[in-house]
């Protein structure tokens, strides 16, 4: 039977992985090496692994094949061929809310075992609200470069690509939905959460609109945040750095890409020491636990470990503060975070009001639970 084959092949991988990389990647390599899996088995077969990772720690009473039938009920909102063999009453109630999904298992288990770091979380986060978001595969979300709204619309509505329009520049599809054919990836689109879209907001109405803007994105990674200002502010001038130069390679691709001809890239480790430049607005996207995008990444829910967010807490606070040191008199420090601990938010927000000339302007958790999106952190302060 197709499913006793599935499931055996999901269990497999799940003994095999060890979250050492992304599961992403490691389905990617697995099928690879296994020749014999068609379109549909790998889809099937990757299914059921994430809704495994979606329970988090939760039910780690069962053994692996019973908690992969349960994943695939719980996180699943269509009826699903393993189920309606295999559990066939479970099959039946598969148009459930999670809630009255949870409720009819009868299982023993506080819904808050998914997640079991809310002595981590911020008090301004509903850890039930949280967990529950993990049983509930997060959106695509693209965001419309500027010039590029009717025809985008247009290219998807042609392809017969299914999406929900959030506001006039960003809008979510399906996870998974195959659009790289039909649009311009970087050029006329760019793959960014939701919430990843408004964590520049709070710069509307502050900067200077009259001068350009010197900028520096100092943990820049893909660049995605840089990029974002771009499109957003037609006034600025963008330096970026990040500790790897194969992540700066990336970026300056995706920079050709979107076309950004004007800017400076350089390698520097702002754990270790500050930078001499001096700039009007610092971006300060911080390394971080990632909690707030593990929706997408369940692996790493399911790996994680408490005392990891004191680790990252501490090199925020080493980071940030060598990165003011290149902040102007009367200009802007945005810390960024994609984190749901307090640690790595408020603590590092007081820490740096406590022990720098900067003032909190504003800070705001970006919320994703219910909108099957990421939940990220954002802080803005200015110098005085």
């Amino acid at each position: 039977m197709r499913s006793h084959s599935y499931l055996k092949t999901a269990t497999n991988i799940i003994s095999q992985f060890d979250g050492e990389m992304p599961l992403a990647a490691w389905l990617k390599q697995f099928f690879l090496k296994e020749k014999k899996y068609g379109s549909k088995d790998r889809k099937q077969i990757s299914h059921l692994v994430y809704c495994f990772y979606r329970l988090g720690h939760a039910y780690q009473h069962l053994d692996i094949e019973e908690r992969l039938l349960l994943g695939i009920f719980l996180c699943s909102s269509s009826e699903q061929f393993i189920l309606r063999q295999l559990r066939h009453e479970w099959n039946e109630k598969i148009s459930l809310t999670i809630k009255e999904k949870l409720s009819f298992i009868s299982l023993n288990e506080n819904v808050s075992a998914i997640f079991p770091f809310c002595s981590l979380v911020s008090k301004e986060i509903s850890c039930d609200d949280l967990s529950l978001s993990f049983l509930d595969q997060p959106d695509l979300f693209i965001r419309i470069r500027p010039g590029y709204e009717i025809p985008v619309k247009q290219k998807l509505e042609d392809a017969s690509l299914v999406y929900r329009e959030v506001n006039e520049t960003c809008l979510a599809l399906p996870n998974g939905s195959k659009m790289e054919s039909v649009l311009e990836i970087g050029k006329e689109v760019v793959v960014q959460d939701r919430n990843s879209q408004k964590t520049l907001d709070a710069l509307h109405g502050v900067l200077a609109k009259d001068r350009t803007i010197d900028v520096w994105d100092c943990c820049a990674a893909s660049g995605g945040k840089s990029l974002l200002l771009y499109d957003r502010f037609s006034n600025v001038r963008i330096t970026v750095s990040d500790i790897r130069r194969s992540i700066l390679h990336n970026l300056e691709a995706r920079f050709d890409r979107a076309g950004i001809r004007e800017y400076h890239s350089f390698v520097h480790d702002l754990s270790s020491k500050p930078f001499a430049g001096k700039f009007d607005l610092v971006i300060c996207d911080a390394p971080c636990s990632g909690s707030g995008t593990w929706g997408r990444t369940p692996e790493q829910l399911y790996f994680f470990r408490q005392e990891r967010a004191g680790h990252y807490a501490t090199l925020q606070k080493r980071i940030a503060m060598n990165a003011v040191h290149s902040l102007k008199k009367g200009g802007y420090f945005i810390y960024i975070t994609c984190s749901v601990f307090g640690q790595e938010n408020e603590e590092v927000v007081d820490h740096l009001c406590q022990h720098t000339n900067l003032q909190l302007i504003s800070s705001n958790y970006l919320r994703g639970m219910g909108q099957k999106a990421d939940t990220l952190f954002t802080a803005l302060f200015g110098a005085v």
